[in-house]
């Protein structure tokens, strides 16, 4: 008999804990006896370490980390829409929980994990028409419909890439890409996501593996999943991922620090606490904020940083991702989702305002000042040779100008 208020929340095969609602709809979770005892489990959050007793409703503990998992916003609209169900967490975890970010899934409880992978091959066509519906597949039949939870406000898919060949897992199957795709009113935005991404890369970030492509002359951005290794085509192992709301105990409507979320010197904090390399890591965390700020990423936010869980109980900065020069876009905030020593215009943040931020940090100012110069000083060199690059393989594409204009603009004046 299904029980309409509990899920179970698996790793693999492995039963990981039991996930349920009160009567407001709250929900709590507890560690299941087995995954105690596993010599391979871990905890799901700093939030949530391993432990017997279990995560109440009331607490909010859980009800945030797994929240943290679902679409938002327009995307997540549209789920509650084309499946007919309530627009309540739970419901919506029962319904999408089955492939989400990281190593978990979330399932009724009366289903287990499936043993074979089951995926649908995408014809030209129906791949053409995926990106047109901004990736909702068509129609499926009951059982065989995908059961995908990806977090975040923008339209994206994951899919299998196999030889060249787009395959939609179906059930629970794990995920090889995410297919990103234009937002209304919002034009280039896969091309815009591609050559910022490129644009980090040239200066040393390490960011996620992102391409664009076209189907139908609609473009798409094709990213290859951090928390996912396929090997030899036939194996693809899943690896455990939390976002930094999930790690600092925020709700996804918190990811901005001006609506109450974290700082970036909480972000930091956390980093040195808990990466296993934390010299190496804070260093590249210092220049994703400051990438930020000088190639005109306005939404670098807590939910856009996670910690990535490696075999072996190693804990990692993840590659950067959804890095986009959101000041070429008219109509979207130009203001800091990190403010940097408490100034979120970027065209007023001064060399003061890094110093402040390095000492909330707990950083020498003078260590600030030379990565901050180094990056503009990277930037400003790089760009010619990142436009080239990315129009050899992707074309020429006149918009990318309001891109080097931004960043051009910024770096001088940082620099002066």
């Amino acid at each position: 008999m299904i029980d309409p208020d509990s899920l179970n929340v698996w790793c693999g095969q492995s039963l990981v804990g039991h996930l349920w609602r009160n009567a407001m709809g709250q929900m709590g979770f507890n560690y299941a006896e087995e995954w105690l005892e596993s010599a391979g489990s871990f905890q799901l959050s700093m939030t949530l370490p391993l432990q017997v007793d279990e995560y109440s409703p009331e607490e909010g503990l859980a009800h945030r980390f797994f929240a943290n998992l679902l679409p938002e916003g327009g995307a997540r609209n549209q789920i509650v829409r084309d499946l007919k169900i309530s627009d309540t967490d739970f419901d919506l975890l029962r319904a999408i929980g089955g492939e989400c970010a990281g190593a978990l899934s979330v399932l009724s409880t009366e289903q287990v994990p499936s043993i074979e992978y089951r995926y649908y091959q995408l014809t030209d066509e129906e791949l053409v028409n995926l990106v047109k519906r901004k990736g909702q597949p068509v129609s499926w039949k009951g059982k065989d419909r995908p059961r995908l939870s990806l977090a975040g406000a923008q339209s994206k898919c994951p899919v299998l890439l196999k030889q060249g060949n787009y395959w939609l897992p179906q059930n629970e199957s794990p995920s090889s890409h995410i297919l990103k795709f234009e937002v209304g009113d919002y034009r280039h935005l896969p091309a815009y996501e591609t050559f910022t991404t490129y644009l980090a890369s040239s200066i040393g970030l390490e960011v996620v593996d992102i391409t664009l492509h076209y189907a139908g002359g609609a473009p798409f951005a094709r990213i290859a999943r951090y928390d996912r290794e396929v090997k030899d085509q036939t194996q693809i192992i899943r690896y455990h991922q939390e976002d930094f709301c999930q790690a600092l105990g925020y709700g996804h409507q918190k990811k901005y620090q001006e609506n109450g979320g974290a700082s970036f010197a909480d972000c930091y904090k956390l980093v040195a606490d808990e990466s296993s390399n934390p010299a190496v890591d804070l260093d590249k965390l210092l220049r994703w904020q400051i990438f930020n700020v000088l190639a005109g990423n306005s939404d670098g936010h807590a939910k856009n940083l996670s910690l990535l869980y490696l075999p072996g109980g190693g804990i990692r900065l993840a590659p950067f991702y959804d890095l986009i020069c959101t000041r070429a876009i008219e109509r979207i905030d130009e203001n800091l989702a990190f403010s940097v020593g408490g100034e979120r215009n970027p065209s007023l943040v001064t060399a003061t305002h890094w110093e402040i931020l390095a000492r909330e940090c707990g950083v020498s100012p003078r260590y600030v000042r030379g990565l901050f110069t180094e990056t503009a000083e990277g930037l400003l060199s790089s760009l010619k040779v990142a436009r080239e690059g990315f129009e050899k393989f992707f074309g020429d594409y006149r918009a990318l100008e309001r891109i080097e204009r931004v960043v051009t603009k910024q770096c001088r004046r940082a620099l002066r």
